[in-house]
């Protein structure tokens, strides 16, 4: 049983995110379609392609292709770039997505192997790249990197980047599975950010808070092959419609808010960083994300988290985890529930963590 999850999901207003993942978020994003609408069929049909296609132009590619999942599409992507190549490596930050959470996919289904850039507690710097020990076919930069709190490299180390591997013949691809969270901080657009790579993955249920899915874009030549590869993976459903219609729904309606999340989340590290024993990391958020860390041992905060819910009505997060025996830390996402919060409640509950911070471990 976990206490605080319970006690998170019957709180009157919740800080993070843009609210629990229920079938309404389906349901909202269908209510104004027509039901006549003819869904595609394995991956071909008018709303699939002209949905790839707009995505396309977003991200500033010659073409994109809709997948069930960012897993599959960003290993399919390194397979192609390795098959090119002919080198089976490829560099990425120790805490990537395709090292940690994935089960050994890229090892076990291409194999594949890694090369790591940088040591766990930054980003890759335009140094890792140049100093690979090791050839490589493709670098995979995370923007922003989620396992070290949504940090970021200045865009200049972008550029630097992309220049040196253009120069050596290595291909460059993007985990952007927040591009459009990092837009304000960069003061870029998408296709401005994407340019400097040969192919980008972004995610539909992160920031933009979709059902499931991501794209994958690049020139025709890569897209074409990611099809085939798509189809071997069983990615071809007989209809994903469900998936990239409200994809399409979110997008519209929170691609305009990326600005306004990113000041929200600025703020709201601010109140974390006044408490005693909590820090944010980064100190300023560069993106929505950011990462609240206690001087605190994951059992004794899951305690003062929980009472915090009972105690406000607010919920600051349903779920903790051990950095150390004496350290945690959670993971915040600022979205739409944050411009709802009444100001005084909110304010209460950063009084109370404070107060219980001091009590607990002063």
């Amino acid at each position: 049983m976990n206490k605080l999850l319970d006690a998170f999901k019957q709180t009157t207003f919740q800080v993070n995110g843009h609210g629990p993942r229920k079938i309404q978020v389906l349901k909202e994003a269908f209510e104004n379609l027509d039901g006549q609408l003819e869904s595609e069929m394995y991956g071909k049909g008018k709303l699939i392609e002209d949905f790839q296609e707009k995505m396309a132009f977003v991200l500033g590619k010659e073409a994109a292709v809709f997948f069930p999942s960012g897993t599959m599409a960003q290993q399919i992507a390194m397979r192609i770039w390795c098959d090119e190549k002919g080198l089976k490596k490829v560099a990425y930050h120790p805490l990537c997505h395709l090292e940690v959470h994935e089960e050994d996919g890229l090892r076990e289904l291409h194999q594949i192997e890694s090369v790591l850039l940088a040591d766990k507690t930054r980003v890759i710097e335009f140094e890792d790249v140049a100093g690979m020990k090791e050839d490589a076919a493709c670098v995979l930069l995370e923007l922003p990197q989620r396992e070290i709190g949504g940090q970021l490299p200045d865009y200049q180390t972008l550029e630097a980047i992309s220049a040196y591997c253009k120069e050596k013949g290595i291909m460059l691809h993007l985990d952007g599975a927040r591009l459009f969270e990092i837009l304000p901080y960069y003061e870029k657009t998408a296709a401005e950010i994407c340019s400097l790579f040969d192919s980008v993955y972004i995610s539909f249920y992160k920031g933009i808070g979709g059902i499931a899915g991501a794209v994958l874009a690049g020139d025709s030549d890569f897209i074409e092959k990611s099809k085939i590869w798509k189809r071997r993976h069983g990615g071809d459903l007989i209809s994903l419609y469900p998936y990239y219609l409200s994809a399409d729904y979110y997008f519209e309606k929170r691609i305009g808010k990326m600005k306004q999340y990113y000041e929200h989340a600025k703020e709201l590290a601010g109140f974390y960083n006044q408490c005693y024993g909590v820090t944010t990391k980064p100190e300023v958020p560069v993106s929505n994300m950011f990462h609240v860390h206690f001087d605190a041992p994951k059992e004794e905060m899951e305690q003062v988290l929980t009472e915090i819910c009972v105690e406000s009505g607010i919920g600051l997060s349903g779920h903790i985890r051990e950095v150390t025996e004496t350290n945690s830390y959670f993971e915040v996402s600022v979205g739409d529930l944050y411009e709802i919060l009444p100001r005084e409640k909110l304010m209460d509950a950063f009084k109370l963590l404070d107060e219980k911070m001091r009590t607990k471990f002063l």
